[in-house]
This record gives C-alpha cells, structure tokens and sequence, in this order.
C-alpha cells in the first residue's frame, strides 16, 4: 500500500493551513477564555464551505474524500479544539442524515447544513449514559402525527447554538434516531461552563419536556438509531478526532521546537540540552506514527474497507494518548511558563486531556480492540 497525496490534496492542506493561520488561531486563547465561539467565526468558517468539506457536491457539499477531511481537521485542530469540534459534530448529524435519512430529510436540510444556515449537534450521552449507549433513558412515544420526546442529554457539543439536534431516544423501547429542531415545542438548553478543555465547544445539556416533533423527523426505521445511524455518525466522528489530536500535538511540537531555541538556561539555549532534545525526538515520531495511522485509515474508508472501522478505533486510540503525552511534555519544556495563559501549551494541555473521552473512551477502545484481536487470533 501507498499513500501518497494527490496535487489537489497538497492544495487543499496550504489551503487549509493558511486559513486556520489567520482566522482560527489569532482567536482561539480568546474564545477560550471567554468560553465562547462567536457567530462570526462560524460565519467565517461556512464561507468557506468547510461546513459542507463531508457532504456529497449535490447538496452543496465540497464532496471531499476521507484524506483531504483528514487534513482538514488535523489543521483546525493545531489551531483551536472547539473549532475542530464544531467540524465533528456537524458532520456527524449531516452524515447520519445523508446516509440514512429518506430523500425528503436529505433534500430540505442537507443544503442549509452545508452552507451553514443551519448548525447542527449530536444528542446521544445523557447525564446517566455515556459508553453504554444502548441504555439512553431519554424516551420517544408516537402520539398521532407526532412523537414526545422526554428526556435529558449532557456534553453535547455546540448544543448552546446548534440549531437542529440529531437525538438518540428510545422508541418501543428500541434506539431510535430523531431530527429534533431548537424551536420544537418542550426542547430547551442550558450553558454548561468550567470545562476543562475544549471551552469554547459550547456544550450544553439538552432537556426535552414533552417535546413535540413531527413522526417524518425520525431518521431510519425504529430500532436502528445506534446499529445504523449513530454507528456511521460516530465512525466520522473518531476519524476527525484522531486527525485533529494530530494537529493539536502538531502545535505543541511548533511551540515547543520556537521555546526551545530561545529560551535560555545556563548560559544556553534549552534546544542543546539532550533531556529536552529527547523529548522533542518522541513528539516527532509519536505525531508521524500517529498521522500515518489516520491516513492509513483514511485511505481504507475511501476504499469502503471494513477494517477502516477497526483501523479508525486503532488510530483514535493512539493519537489522543499520544497528544496527552506530547501536551505535557510541551508544558515540561516550558516549565512555569507552561501553566500561563500567557502561553498557548497551556490550553493545549487542557484540550488535550479531552480527546481521550469523548467519542469512546481510552478503556472503551482498549476493550473493542482486544476483543478484535481476540476475534481475529481464532480465525
């Protein structure tokens, strides 16, 4: 196998680049400290289609392939967490719609999705579910034209501002899939503050009182919400993750090569010092094992493998313990200055951390991919 990137891929990645460069990382210790992502630059970011980068070009998506949306993230997440998370969930619900979503669905809210009119969020942990998701409490019962939706979802990224929720509820006492709109009789959020990484993602906890929706709003059939729907969306989801857990060391290793150079202790620089320079030589190889491990992913999506899904779950798993390992080192080689906020290492520790729950923790991926290797050692 060979991966190698297309002269459009090459492109796409200074495209990208530049703009993460420019836009997302000028604001990104702002928007964290104040624990907010202003309209603006979502704006910014769905001029650029970006919102629309996993969508099909006949809704108005970019159409781009699984490398070119992994270099995608990978940049967004070296310049800012939240700003990559804003990219994962909205392409989770744009994919669960494109994929299993009747042709009425995909129509009407598939282009506002890609051009940004529309901003969606996954609803799926609840505040007593999280890795077991088959037992979600929340409850969806038919009640003529239209199905009840009671419950309570949690950590649900860019719930303060998404405008249309992909929730999962249990109807006949099945997972069931629902597109669920802010303005739906009995749906309300509530801010949820104090993260401690990732602060600028905007997470809410979703509650539903009796909450009307229209019976043409469920996604698929009853009973496939997380064997189909939730299953494809979080695939896309560990994909972006692992990518952007990538970017995110990469800006750890950038920070800490700049500090390094400059910085300067008994009489010279910190760079020379082979403790540090130790540490700098595992971040880089770490990073490239990990992003190969993506691409390698990546590559096999774009193929329709299904080991891509195993392959996905192996890359997520690595590149958030290793960007946990390289984060903090970045502190280390910045000592005091580390833990100021005057330095970004400081929040990229803190994102860092993050990525290591969401969307399967560590032990989750440790136990899915042991039984895998078990599985297969008997074939």
């Amino acid at each position: 196998m060979v991966i190698e990137f297309t002269s459009e891929q090459l492109k796409h990645r200074e495209e990208f680049r530049t703009f993460v460069d420019e836009v997302i990382t000028p604001r990104a210790q702002e928007n964290d400290r104040e624990e907010r992502m202003p309209s603006e630059l979502c704006e910014k970011i769905a001029a650029k289609g970006y919102l629309g980068s996993m969508l099909p070009k006949q809704y108005g998506g970019l159409g781009m392939d699984m490398i070119t949306l992994g270099l995608l993230n990978e940049e967004f997440g070296r310049g800012c967490s939240s700003a990559r998370s804003l990219l994962t969930v909205h392409g989770m619900v744009a994919l669960g719609i494109n994929r299993w979503g009747s042709q009425e669905q995909k129509d009407y809210w598939l282009p506002q999705i890609a051009y940004g009119q529309v901003i969606g969020a996954f609803g799926l942990t609840e505040p007593n579910v999280g890795s077991d998701a088959k037992s979600i409490e929340t409850t969806a019962v038919l009640d003529g034209d239209y199905y009840v939706l009671n419950g309570k979802k949690k950590w649900i990224t860019m719930g303060q501002v998404a405008d249309l929720f992909l929730i999962l509820a249990r109807c006949e006492d099945k997972p069931t899939a629902f597109l669920v709109e802010r303005k739906s009789p009995g749906f309300s959020t509530k801010p949820i503050k104090g993260l401690l990484g990732a602060r600028a993602s905007m997470i809410a906890e979703v509650l539903m009182d009796h909450c009307l929706i229209p019976k043409e709003n469920m996604i698929g059939q009853v009973g496939t919400g997380l064997s189909h729907v939730a299953l494809s969306s979080l695939d896309y989801g560990r994909y972006t993750i692992a990518c952007g857990c990538v970017g995110l060391a990469q800006a750890c290793l950038e920070e800490s090569l700049r500090y390094a150079r400059k910085r300067k202790q008994f009489g010279k620089p910190l760079r020379v010092n082979q403790l540090i320079q130790k540490m700098i030589a595992e971040m880089v190889v770490n990073i490239k094992a990990a992003r190969l491990l993506c691409l390698h992913a990546g590559y096999l999506k774009d193929l329709g493998d299904p080991d891509s899904i195993m392959e996905i779950w192996n890359a997520k798993y690595f590149a958030s313990q290793m960007v946990v390992k390289v984060s903090g080192d970045a502190v280390q080689i910045h000592g005091a200055n580390g833990c100021c906020q005057d330095y970004p290492v400081e929040r990229y520790y803190r994102d860092a951390k993050i990525n290591e729950i969401i969307e399967g923790t560590t032990q989750m991926h440790e136990v899915l991919i042991s039984t895998n290797a078990f599985r297969n050692s008997m074939n």
